[in-house]
């Protein structure tokens, strides 16, 4: 089998290590499929099926750990100026992706669901999204977010007109808009912990902003085809470290550690 097959996954990929106040929500940047395949001297596409097996073996390690929300970048409102022929293959190998393993993130009790503007979706990829989220809608061991045609930037938007509309209907008091209720019309409503962001690059690239206003992010340098539960428990090792304080502060004495959050 080569190394950009997919094979057989199962939860023995290795026991994570017990962690102490464990991310509800990650989000992951899943980057770096098309170095990944230029350095092997590979089509970009066959980093993009490389990257399969990654998330499915990530999925994994993210149940293992007790992640309950896991978000991944797939495809952004930004990747319809890539290559006619790459946005060909992407949009055909999600659909195909969502067929091959959607018995067995139903199995692991995964609900699938999408995020990011339907409209532009090839009518198929519609469909895949639409019959994935239906036949996993029941599971509660991990919500996986799919975003694809997704856009940080376009999702307030999107979100802000909804507001909009609804106070000129007078379904709604402008007053009465609060961060709480505009995160109710987002995509993706819940705030990140934990941001990762694989390929050694940092920027957030229109990536959840609204939802990570406070989460703490992890720059990797591995591309998304090598990415691996391990390092996703890495990434949450990391975490265990940090101290949040969402704008808050604690005054300690000289030579005290601060209270954590």
């Amino acid at each position: 089998m080569t190394e950009n097959e997919l094979k057989p996954l199962d939860y023995s990929g290795g026991t994570p290590p017990v962690f102490v106040n464990t991310p509800r929500h990650v989000a992951i940047v899943m980057d770096g499929n098309g170095r990944w395949a230029n350095e092997r001297g590979l089509h970009r596409t066959e980093g993009h099926k490389a990257g399969e097996w990654a998330l499915m073996d990530v999925v994994a390690g993210a149940i293992q750990t007790g992640v309950s929300h896991l978000s991944v970048y797939a495809f952004s409102t930004e990747n319809w100026s890539r290559s006619p022929a790459e946005v060909h293959f992407l949009m055909s190998y999600i659909s195909d992706v969502l067929a091959r393993q959607e018995r067995q993130l139903n199995a692991w009790g995964v609900r699938i669901v999408h995020a990011g503007r339907p409209q532009r979706l090839w009518k198929s990829v519609q469909r895949a999204f639409d019959y994935a989220q239906r036949a996993t809608a029941g599971n509660t061991a991990l919500t996986l977010t799919m975003c694809y045609n997704y856009g940080g930037r376009a999702e307030i938007v999107d979100a802000v007109r909804e507001l909009a509309q609804a106070a000129v209907d007078g379904r709604i008091s402008p007053r009465r808009i609060t961060e709480a209720s505009f995160s109710r019309h987002l995509s993706v409503p819940e705030d990140v912990d934990l941001f990762i962001r694989c390929s050694g690059e940092q920027r957030l690239s229109n990536f959840l902003l609204w939802q990570s206003a406070y989460a703490e992010l992890v720059y990797q340098h591995v591309l998304w085809p090598d990415y691996r539960r391990e390092h996703l428990w890495q990434a949450i090792e990391e975490y265990q470290h940090r101290t949040r304080r969402f704008g808050a502060a604690v005054d300690s004495p000289q030579g005290v550690a601060e209270e954590q959050d």
